[in-house]
């Protein structure tokens, strides 16, 4: 029997009411999850209005035709946000699309359903792929991959103190018998980490790492962003949810790099304010989920949201 596994969209209200400011127009919600955002998105638009979603995720495309089969205005796209120019460009709308919504890490299906294997806590198969279809599971990664480049991505994704000794404990341990279930990684990692911190599972930092690397996450952010800034209209929204530092970072650096705009023209030489070619207008500051969200779902708390407008 399948298990039903419930997701509470993060910061829903605050980012569709700074996404939507047309309701004619054409979106795009980057990361469709199980459609919180993209049902209230639904919502504010007009019947002329349209809802392009994307998900690496074969449930969630399932998800998606079941919820939406009936309203017109819906489609979605099975792939990376990565691809975003690839399938603007399909419908003929480069330039043209009114906002882009990311709501950036794992889905709480994913999390919650041990058989996707991104969970240190329930034991389940070692694949950590947010698309089942396709790509090298953990397990592969982590029974084929070096000592060093398995340390290298604990510390550079999961920002992970003690990655090296992690990764010293799984090379040991795999030569004995491959590593191929969540709860014998989460083990191996526990006991190779030294200091755990209160309220945290000691194997955290180096799980996420490992998600991340396996999915591509950060590098798939950074073409998604770029793509976006080109696939929006002049006032398009560009509205972006991070759950951990490193997202956050890449968002915010690339929001503050095109407010600014070229920052490298001669020096001494006067300039008027459009050569600079600022491209986009920072909205508000990064806000975070309030109290009450918080009371209702925990997982809120490392979310950060942050907007944008292109200005030309």
């Amino acid at each position: 029997m399948s298990q039903t596994f419930s997701h509470i969209t993060v910061l829903l209200d605050e980012a569709v009411r700074e996404l939507v400011h047309d309701p004619d127009g054409f979106y795009i919600d980057g990361t469709f999850g199980r459609g919180g955002h993209s049902a209230l998105v639904l919502e504010q638009l007009s019947e002329q209005g349209q809802l392009m979603a994307i998900d690496k995720d074969p449930e969630a495309i399932a998800h998606a035709h079941k919820r939406f089969a009936d309203d017109e205005r819906f489609s979605i796209e099975h792939g990376s946000f990565a691809e975003l120019q690839s399938f603007v460009e399909k419908r003929g709308l480069m330039g043209k699309v009114s906002g882009v919504l990311l709501d950036l890490g794992v889905s709480s299906p994913q999390l919650d359903d041990p058989d996707r294997g991104f969970s240190f806590i329930n034991d389940g198969p070692l694949d950590m792929r947010m698309d089942t279809s396709s790509g090298e599971s953990a397990a592969d990664w982590i029974n084929r991959a070096s000592e060093t480049e398995i340390a290298d991505v604990m510390y550079q994704y999961g920002e992970e103190r003690f990655s090296r000794r992690m990764a010293r404990a799984i090379v040991e341990q795999r030569a004995e018998e491959p590593i191929t279930t969540t709860a014998r990684l989460a083990k191996i990692i526990s006991e190779a980490n030294p200091r755990w911190e209160k309220g945290k599972h000691p194997a955290t930092r180096a799980f996420q790492g490992i998600r991340i690397h396996i999915n591509r996450e950060l590098a798939d952010v950074e073409a998604c962003l770029d793509q976006a800034l080109e696939v929006l209209e002049p006032g398009g929204r560009l509205v972006v949810i991070s759950f951990h530092s490193l997202e956050d970072r890449l968002v915010k650096r690339f929001i503050r790099r095109h407010v600014k705009g070229d920052e490298h023209l001669p020096p001494g030489v006067p300039f008027t304010d459009d050569m600079l070619k600022r491209r986009l207008k920072s909205v508000g500051k990064a806000m975070r989920a309030g109290k009450d969200e918080l009371n209702r779902n925990p997982r809120a708390r490392s979310a950060v949201m942050r907007a944008a407008i292109k200005l030309a």
